[in-house]
């Protein structure tokens, strides 16, 4: 489910007698799933717990930033983040190995991340909104072990 929202020259570029259709556009399902997702999301308070778990990932980030040197980058909000790993901050060359490899040894501690952009190097983090302290504290435990141990590579 999505919204666009635009200005009036922007949409009315699209009326060129091209119509736009969609497989599941207008159905039923859909809609009530999106409806109790959005339920579930104020009920539950989770833009609130985002902010919150949002902060807590981003001072442990910011900490292991300044203990390895291969992370170059921080950035994100909430509960979006990507690390930018590089073999140098001088040189900011991008170390697509040692991300994978990080990405990789997260998954034996059941820790799924990915890796993403222009050169593979940038470990994207994304948990889910329920996520609590408890979590984001074991989660950045495990990244410092993994990043520990990607230190030994260079």
């Amino acid at each position: 489910m999505g919204i666009v929202i635009t200005t009036d020259a922007i949409s009315e570029s699209f009326a060129n007698g091209m119509e736009f259709f969609s497989s599941f556009g207008g159905s039923t399902v859909a809609c009530k799933v999106t409806t109790e997702v959005l339920k579930i999301t104020e009920e539950e308070n989770l833009q609130h717990n985002a902010k919150e778990m949002g902060q807590i990932l981003k001072q442990g980030f910011l900490k292991l930033s300044q203990t390895y040197d291969i992370i170059s980058d921080v950035r994100g909000r909430g509960l979006f983040w990507g690390l930018e790993i590089v073999l140098s901050r001088d040189t900011k060359e991008p170390a697509t190995n040692i991300a994978s490899f990080i990405s990789n040894r997260l998954k034996v501690h059941h820790i799924l991340i990915g890796t993403d952009g222009i050169y593979d190097n940038v470990l994207k983090i994304r948990p889910p909104l329920v996520i609590n302290k408890r979590d984001c504290e074991l989660f950045l435990f495990r990244l410092d072990a993994v990043l520990h141990e990607a230190m030994k590579l260079l």
